[in-house]
């Protein structure tokens, strides 16, 4: 795993790849929220500090600057850069709870055994994020999580064998909300 950067260094990195995020997020609601958390983060950065991170980063191939027609910069994270910023945002990864509604959001998996380690990983995550693990490969949760599943499931490239699915009803339902407390 590469050098972790200066906190600063993170910020930046995170700050970009919130950036990508941005554009690849089609819910409105979720957009006003990444915005809303890049201008808060974006203003805690002291200037001066900034430039230095910028520097840095460059020189350590993280960012990639691109001339602009009209003079001015623009830096966009390398590969390289993405590769980190991905395992910053992974290892401090959060899903926000709030008002339930009424519906129980499931993570099913078949993942070969040729890549038990990424599985287990897998699993590992979800219940780190609270997630009811209703079975070795069925886990339950009440929030809305697709962004954050489907980053986990790019993560460790299990795509094609994950599913993510939202339930209106189901069976042990009593029992699942006093897992998650919501009686």
């Amino acid at each position: 795993m590469p050098r972790k950067s200066s906190p600063t260094g993170q910020k930046v990195l995170l700050l970009l790849l919130a950036g990508v995020a941005l554009g690849l997020t089609y819910s409105p609601r979720r957009q006003a929220r990444i915005v809303k958390e890049l201008e808060r983060e974006w203003k805690k950065i002291d200037r001066k500090e900034l430039e230095n991170t910028i520097r840095q980063l460059y020189k350590s191939k993280i960012v990639e600057a691109h001339e602009n027609k009209d003079g001015t910069s623009t830096f966009v994270l390398s590969e390289k850069g993405k590769v980190r910023a991905l395992t910053y945002r992974f290892e401090e990864m959060q899903i926000q709870t709030g008002e339930w509604d009424g519906k129980w959001r499931l993570v099913v998996f078949d993942v070969p055994e040729k890549i038990k380690p990424a599985r287990e990983a897998l699993r590992r995550k979800l219940r780190e994020l609270g997630f009811y693990e209703l079975q070795k490969s069925v886990f339950v949760f009440p929030y809305e999580c697709k962004d954050e599943i489907d980053f986990i499931v790019e993560f460790f490239d299990m795509r094609p064998y994950v599913r993510y699915g939202v339930l209106e009803t189901i069976d042990n339902d009593i029992h699942l909300r006093k897992v998650f407390s919501l009686v």
